[in-house]
C-alpha cells in the first residue's frame, strides 16, 4: 500500500508526516483512509522513523465519518468500528513512536476521536473540537468515552457530547483536552519543530512513558508502582540512559539514538 490514495506519507529524516488528504470532504474518514492510516503508522515504525506527525490537508483536520460512504440502507456501524476503526486506533495507541497531532480547522466526530488518540495534540487557536455524534442520533466512539472524561472531567465531557457545542483550540488547551494552542499561521511550524525535537530524544523512554501513563488510567497504586519499577528497569538498560547520564556529568547536550 505504498501508493496511498487518500493520505500522504512523507518520511523526512526521522519524522514520518502523515496527512489526511481528502480536502474536498474536509478529510472525512472512509474505509480507504482508515486502512491507509493504519498502514502508514505501521510503515513509519518499519522504516525506523522516530516520531510521527499527523495532520490534515486544507481547512479542516477531519470532519469525522464519511456519511456518504453507505448510500443505501442502514450501515453496519458495529462491524465498521470493530473491523476498521479499532485496528486504526490500536495502530496509533500501540505503536512505539511518539505521535503528535496538529489540528487545523475542525476535528469533529470521529475526527476528534482520531486527534485525541495522539500522545501530544497541538491546535490552532481557531480550530474546533466538536463531539458531534448526537447530531445524527449516535454516541461518541473510537475511545472518546474513555479518554474524554479523563481529560476534561465528566461534567465537561457530558456537555461536549450532549450539546455538541464546538470547543476552540484555546479553550481545549485551557481545559486540558490538548497540550497547546498556537496561532493558526504558526501551527505547522511549531508542530514540525515539536515532532522533530521528539525524534531526536530518547524514544525508548518515550515508548515507556506512553505505555505507563495509559496503564495508570486504570491501575490502582500498587499495580502502577509495579509498572514503574519494571519500566524504569528497562529504561535503565538502554544506551540512551547511559548517554544521558554521561552527558549530564560532562555538562554537554546528550545525543540520543533511541536504543
Amino acid at each position: 500500500m505504498a501508493d496511498y490514495t487518500v493520505i500522504r506519507y512523507v518520511l523526512a529524516g526521522d519524522v514520518a508526516e502523515i496527512t489526511l488528504d481528502r480536502p474536498d470532504t474536509l478529510n472525512s474518514l472512509n474505509a480507504a483512509m482508515r486502512s491507509e492510516l493504519k498502514h502508514a503508522v505501521e510503515r513509519a515504525q518499519a522504516e525506523k522513523a522516530r516520531a510521527i506527525l499527523l495532520t490534515g490537508e486544507g481547512r479542516s483536520f477531519c470532519s469525522g465519518q464519511d456519511l456518504g460512504e453507505t448510500e443505501t440502507g442502514i450501515p453496519d456501524v458495529e462491524r465498521t468500528l470493530r473491523e476498521e476503526y479499532e485496528p486504526m486506533a490500536h495502530a496509533i495507541l500501540d505503536c512505539e513512536l511518539p505521535v503528535v497531532c496538529a489540528v487545523n480547522g475542525a476535528a469533529a466526530g470521529a475526527g476528534a476521536s482520531l486527534a485525541l488518540l495522539a500522545d501530544i495534540v497541538i491546535a490552532g487557536h481557531t480550530s474546533q473540537f466538536v463531539i458531534a455524534f448526537a447530531r445524527i442520533g449516535l454516541m461518541p466512539d473510537v475511545a472518546l468515552t474513555y479518554f474524554l472524561p479523563r481529560q476534561v472531567g465528566l461534567a465537561r465531557a457530558m456537555g461536549m457530547a450532549m450539546t455538541t457545542e464546538p470547543v476552540d483550540g484555546q479553550r481545549a488547551a485551557d481545559w486540558g483536552l490538548i497540550w497547546k494552542s498556537v496561532p493558526d499561521d504558526a501551527l505547522m511550524q511549531q508542530a514540525r519543530a515539536l515532532t522533530g525535537a521528539l525524534a531526536k530524544g530518547p524514544t525508548r523512554s518515550f515508548a515507556l512513558i506512553r505505555k505507563s501513563m495509559r496503564a495508570g488510567l486504570d491501575n490502582d497504586l500498587a499495580a502502577q508502582l509495579a509498572v514503574e519499577s519494571k519500566g524504569q528497569g528497562e529504561a535503565a538498560g538502554t544506551r540512551d540512559f547511559l548517554e544521558g547520564t554521561t552527558a549530564f556529568l560532562e555538562k554537554r547536550m546528550p545525543s540520543f539514538e533511541g536504543r
